[in-house]
């Protein structure tokens, strides 16, 4: 979704950014180009700017905004999300199937801004829904086969020789319980049982078995666009850290259960895409049935707690936001698979 805002005045700073420091690495210079303005959906001040004469699109993000307040923090973040995206370039990931999209600059006086490339594709939330309106079962599945290459390929080529520390993710869930308790989601009893779930799940040895690996971090259905074939494309890694592999692919999986939830009512459609997907994120590894094994033992944590994060969004009804908790205590329950 976007919503044209108008024309970029001459005389605003970020026009003479974009002229003179972003316009040069698309392809030229232009004496009085003109930029119209979209503004996209995003937690953050997200925007399009599109050079009129050429159509050249760059993507602008702005850190210090309604949404952020602090300075300071805001260009943490700007730093953070611009080093991620630099650094997952430097892996490979600038070519056909996988692609980074590129940073083309930073400037802080901007209000923290953060500039990339603009990419074009379908994303894959706008896929999920398009799938289930017209039952079209195979184009769901070829899109999963898609994004399993493309996060197994993220996972592997950033593994290290270090054992996942679970206890950061035990203070994650631990957080999103606390927004769920002070937004009224969920009672204190249930809060009890959560945490209860979540300790017995930080005693398994199975959470702390596998490598870290660079964790996309938000694999949510609107930070990916899909293209021809296996062509997938990123842009929006300021959440990027060391976890498990599985920290992705349970988000994937609880995504894809809270999308058919909510379009269906059905949550028992979702199962077939998610043991797709998993299967063939598995299929990269030497002994297929043994990744499977050890990735599905751990997806229903993961996958509960991408539950519970989805139900903090007051955009969604009360009502579907407790049946999202619901669901996550189930995928919690399963702590002794």
């Amino acid at each position: 979704m976007r919503k044209y805002l108008g024309h970029l005045p001459e005389r605003d700073p970020l026009y003479q950014y974009l002229k003179y420091e972003i316009q040069p690495q698309l392809g030229g210079f232009r004496e009085h180009p003109e930029y119209r303005v979209f503004q996209l959906n995003g937690s953050n001040a997200v925007y399009l700017y599109e050079e009129r004469h050429d159509n050249r699109k760059v993507i602008g993000k702005f850190f210090l905004s309604e949404h952020e307040h602090d300075r300071g923090i805001a260009a943490r973040r700007l730093e953070r999300e611009y080093d991620n995206l630099a650094m997952m370039r430097s892996f490979g990931f600038t070519g056909w199937p996988h692609y980074i999209a590129r940073p083309l600059g930073r400037n802080s006086w901007l209000n923290e801004l953060l500039v990339v490339e603009y990419c074009e594709g379908e994303l894959l939330s706008s896929i999920i829904s398009r799938a289930i309106g017209t039952r079209d079962d195979g184009l769901l599945f070829a899109k999963l086969t898609a994004l399993a290459y493309f996060l197994v390929t993220f996972h592997n080529r950033t593994a290290t020789g270090y054992r996942v520390d679970f206890n950061e993710t035990c203070s994650y869930t631990e957080s999103l319980i606390r927004r769920l308790i002070d937004t009224g989601t969920i009672t204190p009893e249930r809060m009890s049982e959560l945490y209860w779930l979540r300790d017995r799940w930080r005693e398994q040895p199975k959470m702390w078995e596998d490598c870290q690996v660079f964790a996309h971090g938000d694999a949510t259905p609107e930070n990916f666009l899909f293209g021809d074939g296996l062509s997938v494309i990123s842009f929006d890694l300021e959440r990027v850290r060391r976890a498990d592999r599985v920290y992705d692919a349970g988000r994937i999986a609880g995504e894809l259960m809270h999308f058919f939830l909510l379009e269906t009512g059905n949550k028992y459609a979702a199962e077939p895409f998610i043991g797709h997907f998993l299967w063939e994120y598995s299929c990269h590894f030497p002994d297929r049935k043994r990744a499977f094994d050890s990735i599905t033992r751990r997806v229903p944590f993961y996958m509960g707690i991408t539950l519970l994060r989805i139900a903090r969004n007051d955009w969604l009804c009360m009502e579907h936001r407790r049946k999202l908790v619901h669901e996550a205590v189930q995928c919690l329950r399963r702590w002794t698979v």
